[in-house]
């Protein structure tokens, strides 16, 4: 492995990272409802867990209401309960087929306890930037132990590989005070 791999490679999962943590502030409810809010919620499919999206149609029916549209008339019951189960705190209503679930309007305390979490979500994501840059600087260090790099190979490789820290934490950032601004906005 080159120094030019490590840095191809480390870039990589720094951005594998950033996704990683983008997709988990979808998860994180706002004023508003996204279909994306019910893809952590599990339910009993003939004996195996499987996410909402897989046994029913989940959109928006307006601005306050997520419509779950089951594909399989016997799985209404299930869905709602499981819906009602998860700890998005949701109490959804069933209309014959399709199910509606009203997202109650958030309290000051609520958006703040949710900012906390945001927050606590992004710390996780620096520190796995942190450990990815720290795991690549070792590498480079063992291709100059093993006669396979100069130390100003070293030098300029640990520089790039804190640059690419640098840019991701900056977008960790960004992302973290876009979905603060989201969350807080009434």
């Amino acid at each position: 492995m080159t120094i030019a791999d490590i840095k191809k490679n480390i870039e990589a999962k720094m951005d594998q990272s950033i996704a990683s943590f983008s997709n988990s502030l979808t998860k994180i409810r706002t004023g508003r409802p996204s279909p994306a809010l019910l893809d952590t919620v599990q339910v009993d499919y003939y004996g195996s867990m499987v996410p909402i999206s897989q046994v029913a149609n989940v959109s928006l029916l307006d601005a306050r209401t997520l419509s779950v549209q089951p594909w399989e008339k016997p799985m209404g019951a299930k869905i709602e309960k499981a819906i009602r189960d998860s700890d998005l705190g949701l109490n959804p209503s069933s209309m014959g087929e399709l199910i509606r679930v009203p997202m109650p309007p958030m309290s000051e305390e609520r958006r703040k306890e949710l900012t906390k979490v945001v927050r606590t979500e992004g710390e996780n994501a620096k520190i796995a930037v942190r450990n990815l840059r720290r795991d690549a600087n070792e590498s480079v260090k063992k291709l100059v132990k093993d006669k396979l790099a100069s130390e100003d190979d070293q030098k300029r490789a640990e520089a790039d590989i804190q640059k690419f820290t640098d840019a991701h934490i900056a977008d960790i950032d960004k992302l973290i005070a876009s979905k603060e601004q989201e969350i807080m906005a009434v």
